[in-house]
């Protein structure tokens, strides 16, 4: 855990998306930013101009204004970098914001800018799967509740439409034409253990970087008649292997794939979070 002076320098990295979605917010945290700490600010216009503003931060410490895309693309370029451990990251969330929220950052542009000047960092384990794909808070499968995601505001421009052809992150898709699936036969194994086999269907499986670098699983079978008791367990590396699955990991609609290892990385990353 590290606690941050008012002296320190910032990099700050305004999200284009944000500036179209809620400029004022965008406005009331630069404007508190810069009253608190020397503040170096960004607007890019393309995800090579994200990319670079950070990769070029030197000694400031980054901080991102813009929505859980914008959150999961700087966490992905830190740990394409392999500097996540080594670089704390502070977020004032505008636009769709659920992930940053989940994660314990304030909402609000006032108080998240408060964080970033008053915060301190904490360290937090992180999933990383077969395809080098990041996951901050958890995976579900099948993604049964699709309708509760909704996507933001979609910006115009042709920086947009690169975006969208990168291999970074890209904004979630809308969810809710997604039906939602019935049972599925999956194959869950916990650091080479099976836990649950393809004979026993199951309504839902849940992956979470827990703590001590441990996946937390939760795995609900099917239940006929009386409620199924759960079953839940722990180890470092997740695999499920299953007919042309999909998954929900931090809100991102995946797959389908017939087989997936998730790994846990131990306090792989900070993130700066209200002190209290």
């Amino acid at each position: 855990m590290a606690t941050f002076a008012t002296s320190e320098q910032l990099l700050v990295i305004i999200d284009p998306a944000a500036r179209q979605t809620d400029g004022e917010s965008v406005r009331i945290a630069k404007d508190v930013l810069s009253a608190g700490a020397a503040a170096k600010v960004c607007l890019p216009d393309s995800p090579e101009e994200f990319a670079r503003a950070l990769g070029r931060r030197g000694s400031r410490r980054p901080v991102v204004i813009g929505d859980d895309h914008a959150l999961l693309r700087a966490v992905t370029l830190l740990h394409r970098e392999r500097e996540p451990a080594g670089c704390g990251l502070s977020v004032v969330p505008v636009g769709e914001t659920s992930l940053a929220r989940s994660l314990g950052v304030p909402g609000g542009a006032v108080a998240a800018a408060r964080t970033v000047l008053d915060g301190v960092e904490r360290r937090l384990d992180l999933l990383v799967d077969d395809s080098d794909g990041l996951v901050l808070t958890d995976v579900t499968i099948p993604p049964t509740r699709a309708a509760a995601v909704r996507e933001p505001l979609a910006p115009s421009g042709p920086w947009y439409r690169t975006l969208l052809s990168r291999t970074l992150p890209a904004r979630p898709p809308r969810l809710a034409a997604v039906p939602s699936p019935g049972p599925a036969r999956l194959r869950v194994q916990l650091d080479g253990e099976t836990v649950v086999d393809l004979d026993q269907p199951v309504e839902a499986v849940t992956v979470t970087p827990g703590s001590y670098g441990l996946a937390e699983v939760e795995i609900h079978p099917l239940s006929v008649g009386a409620e199924a008791t759960p079953v839940r367990a722990s180890g470092r590396t997740v695999t499920v292997v299953g007919a042309d699955f999909r998954y929900r990991a931090d809100a991102r609609l995946s797959g389908p794939v017939r087989r997936r290892t998730w790994r846990v990385l131990e306090g792989a990353w900070g993130l700066v979070l209200p002190s209290a």
